[in-house]
């Protein structure tokens, strides 16, 4: 079972932040570098599992042939068959996908001190991620390592992010 925020016990898969086509920059869109996602059970919690919506078979963030177009993508969404988009970084892209967990109010939409900076010196495509709680950045750029530290996540290939066109400050 899996605890929700307020500590109760949560049945079914949380309910992720509808995605918004308009809010996700054209640049990214005219990739092949898409997949559905499906919220999944594993080891007692809910995660995000990117599917192809051609095959409807898994995709996986190593292998481009199990990638879509974006229209393909959202189509699919659009359906009701998926409970989101995500782009796929890889090795051939300019892209730089950063994650910073748990940063945002949800009731109130306010961002916390230490994302503002990241947010502010990246000045990059950012948005809410699925959950509300926390961002996505996509920027232009390299890193010299893809991993975790703490409650930021940076990644240049070999990674599915979650998107959502909820551009950060807007309505929700």
């Amino acid at each position: 079972m899996t605890l929700a925020p307020d500590g109760s016990i949560q049945d079914s898969p949380p309910k992720p932040l509808p995605v918004v086509s308009d809010g996700i920059p054209d640049e990214l869109k005219v990739r092949r570098q898409w997949a559905n996602w499906k919220y999944a059970r594993a080891g007692g919690k809910w995660t995000k599992h990117p599917f192809n919506p051609r095959t409807g078979r898994k995709a996986s963030s190593t292998d481009l042939t199990t990638w879509s177009t974006f229209k393909d993508v959202f189509r699919a969404y659009d359906a009701g068959g998926y409970d989101g988009v995500g782009f796929v970084f890889c090795s051939a892209d300019p892209y730089v996908g950063v994650d910073l967990d748990g940063c945002v109010n949800p009731e109130t939409g306010e961002v916390e001190t230490w994302a503002i900076q990241v947010i502010e010196g990246l000045d990059s495509y950012t948005e809410l991620s699925p959950s509300g709680t926390g961002v996505h950045i996509i920027a232009r750029g390299k890193i010299p390592h893809s991993g975790r530290r703490g409650p930021l996540e940076m990644y240049t290939q070999d990674r599915f992010f979650c998107v959502t066109g909820r551009l950060l400050g807007e309505a929700r």
